[in-house]
């Protein structure tokens, strides 16, 4: 058994894997993780909307399960599915990996103009936190999920959420601009 969350503005107690982005991170699928306060972090507050956090417990002992890491073909994958291009681990109930930071674009683009080796390009990948997400792509997971509980933030811990997002941010942005000035 799993523990997961999934944070956004509404209870889900019966997720729908066909509902969502098909250009997200690993394609669409129900998107959770095994890290609450990521999930805390992970969205923000809307004007006249709670934010809530779901719990779940997931049994996957009878799912087929795909594991990336953060190397070159979690890369690969990820770009794909942000173009919207055939999923590849279709075959797959769920996928575990790291979350893509928000500079995979900039650097494949970097990586097919020449200007970086693609080992350089994986070392700019390698920055930053390396947050899990776990996405239930089939029907068949999504029948296994088991909703616990749901929570609503308060105010002083969508706060206390964003001031870490922020310093991670930041953290992120000092590294990656260090490791770029390495490569030159």
């Amino acid at each position: 058994m799993i523990t997961l969350y999934h944070a956004g503005y509404q209870v889900i107690e019966k997720p729908d894997v066909h509902h969502g982005r098909k250009n997200a991170d690993f394609g669409q699928g129900f998107y959770t993780t095994d890290d609450r306060d990521f999930a805390c972090s992970w969205v923000r507050q809307q004007p006249g909307s709670d934010v809530i956090v779901n719990k779940y417990q997931l049994d996957d002992s009878s799912l087929k399960v795909k594991t990336l890491l953060r190397d070159k073909e979690w890369f690969e994958y990820i770009f794909a599915n942000r173009r919207v291009k055939p999923d590849i681990y279709q075959e797959y109930d769920l996928i575990i990996g790291p979350i893509a930071n928000d500079t995979i674009y900039e650097t494949f683009g970097i990586i097919t103009s020449g200007y970086l080796t693609d080992e350089e390009a994986m070392k700019l990948l390698m920055v930053g936190r390396s947050s899990q997400q776990i996405v239930l792509k089939t029907q068949k997971a999504a029948d296994k999920l088991k909703f616990v509980s749901s929570e609503i933030l308060s105010k002083e811990q969508l706060e206390e959420a964003a001031r870490k997002h922020s310093e991670e941010d930041n953290r992120f942005q000092k590294e990656f601009a260090r490791v770029m000035e390495s490569l030159e």
